[in-house]
């Protein structure tokens, strides 16, 4: 792991967990010396309290949760206008996760990204996500479970309160990414963004405030094969 205080050149964050304030490492890096931005932000809705999300279910048949994730204050307010500023002026396209959130921020789009993530739950949890796109193509949609017993059955384990699947982002950059592309997340969270990078062969540049998740990063990218 590195410390934002500690870089002199952006090229140094390449293929690195960075921890540190995105905006400060943005401000280092030269226009559009990024192919595509893939991050999702805070959506200002106040996830970062204590929750517990780990989903089974107990003798009754009913949904429980009990596991406990990290408190913070990473979700009490959506990131400034300053921070989408730089994503648009150091990438050369943008994948937003929670677009809708920031729609003050962004331009008109054709292609939003849908992510129908409850497949099986029957919760009153938001059957999709949105992220909006720089790309000018039509609006696209992608399904996989992700709530509930969705979340559970999917393999992969939830270390972050709004962590996406990897699958999700591979398919990001299946579609989205090019041969060589450097690809940024300036919200990296459990480095999900990075660690689909690492699996399919692009160079990255990931970062997060939270000391916590940035050493939780290192973990998944450390592995030849992702279990946490």
């Amino acid at each position: 792991m590195k410390q934002i205080k500690d870089i002199t050149d952006w090229k140094e964050c390449i293929n690195q967990v960075i921890c540190g304030d995105s905006l400060e490492l943005m401000r280092l890096i030269p226009d559009k010396s990024i192919d595509l931005c893939l991050c999702d932000p805070p959506y200002g809705i106040g996830r970062n309290k204590t929750i517990k999300t780990k989903t089974g279910i107990n003798k009754f048949g009913k949904i429980k949760t009990n596991a406990i994730y990290h408190e913070g204050d990473w979700d009490n307010f959506i990131p400034s206008k300053d921070f989408f500023k730089e994503i648009i002026r150091i990438s050369k396209n943008q994948i937003i996760w929670g677009g809708n959130y920031f729609v003050e921020h962004l331009t008109n789009s054709p292609c939003w990204i849908v992510w129908h993530k409850k497949v099986n739950d029957k919760s009153n949890n938001a059957d999709c996500e949105l992220a909006w796109t720089s790309f000018k193509t039509a609006v696209r949609y992608y399904q996989f479970g992700w709530v509930g017993l969705d979340g559970v059955n999917s393999g992969e384990k939830r270390q972050h309160p709004t962590q996406k699947p990897l699958e999700l982002m591979r398919w990001c950059l299946e579609n989205y990414a090019k041969e060589g592309d450097l690809i940024f997340d300036g919200f990296a969270g459990s480095f999900t963004t990075a660690r689909a990078c690492k699996d399919m062969g692009f160079d990255w540049i990931a970062i997060d405030k939270e000391e916590k998740y940035c050493q939780i990063g290192e973990k998944r990218l450390d592995q030849e094969i992702l279990n946490i």
